[in-house]
């Protein structure tokens, strides 16, 4: 039986990661030609094209784009065993990547990040805050956090807790426009919309009654904190979680309404790479953002008008 050449892969994900046999061969050390010639063994042994070649161009071929992904996986396997066979005997030490919602991060998961990095004073933290969902795997992320409905995927996931969301809006526009009766009668008044949230909006109401609306708004942003001053203007209504409006519906400022109209809990997700081999640095950081964020939000937070949406960043 032969062998896979484990040695073209990891030059060829090196490769697919830096769009250039040259960036490739000086990040990991290699000639030019010892890298090109990895890939061609690799392209023969494979029978197909991994890469379109030009004078100034170098792109992944349609075949070798899932392929890529496959090599990271491969590469990232070995290094964690490499890891996890050194740091058995130590203190966690090394760099971990860690991706969250912007909002949230900001507020929940950049202050845990201090407290870890002062009990592990070896480990080092890239922390990438965004509300787009980032390719763990192919950015080469240790750990991600996610709010929302997770896709099917080869991904490991483990939920943490659940988001607490209020629908909120401010006294001034509620006095203009009136009370909701009910979460159908939201579907004639001015929503914010978070634009990450896809399709209607579903409620569960008094006596398992289910009501679907299409919201419809001045004003749709990627970012929650993003809608928050249009609130406070009057400008119309928007579901939002606790950890953005709590200290707004706290002052007064912003009111929670519909508290009859409940849908499924939005949960926090903690998503890794597929390998069960994680660095001794990984592990330890999974540990403590579990024990810490099991109650994300805080029980004691206003519950008032809870509506759950996925994806709330």
């Amino acid at each position: 039986m032969r062998l896979p050449d484990l040695e073209a892969w990891a030059i060829f994900a090196a490769v697919a990661d830096h769009q250039s046999f040259s960036g490739a061969a000086d990040t990991i050390g290699l000639s030019k030609a010892t890298v090109s010639k990895a890939v061609s063994r690799l392209e023969q042994h494979l029978g197909q094209s991994l890469f379109h070649r030009t004078s100034r161009r170098l792109a992944l071929t349609e075949a070798g784009r899932p392929l890529a992904d496959h090599a990271r996986r491969m590469v990232a396997e070995a290094r964690a065993a490499e890891e996890a066979a050194r740091d058995a005997a130590s203190a966690p030490q090394g760099s971990v990547r860690l991706a969250a919602p912007m909002s949230f991060g900001v507020t929940h998961v950049a202050p845990l990040v201090a407290e870890f990095l002062t009990r592990h004073p070896g480990v080092a933290i890239d922390l990438h805050l965004s509300d787009a969902r980032v390719d763990i795997i192919g950015e080469g992320f240790d750990i991600a956090l996610r709010i929302g409905d997770l896709a099917d995927s080869s991904l490991r996931a483990r939920r943490l807790g659940d988001i607490v969301t209020h629908i909120v809006a401010a006294p001034a526009y509620l006095a203009a426009a009136g009370m909701p009766a009910d979460a159908a009668a939201l579907a004639g008044h001015r929503l914010l919309r978070y634009a990450n949230i896809t399709g209607n909006w579903r409620f569960r109401g008094p006596g398992g009654a289910e009501v679907s609306i299409r919201p419809d708004g001045p004003l749709m942003a990627n970012s929650g904190d993003a809608l928050v001053p249009a609130l406070l203007a009057g400008l119309g209504i928007a579901p939002l979680p606790g950890f953005i409006v709590g200290p707004h519906i706290a002052s007064g400022a912003l009111v929670p309404i519909l508290p009859e109209w409940t849908p499924a809990a939005v949960g926090l997700h903690l998503l890794t790479p597929p390998s069960p081999l994680r660095p001794q640095r990984v592990e330890a950081l999974i540990a403590f953002l579990a024990a810490r964020l099991h109650d994300p939000c805080g029980r004691a937070v206003l519950r008032a008008g809870d509506l759950s949406s996925p994806d709330h960043g």
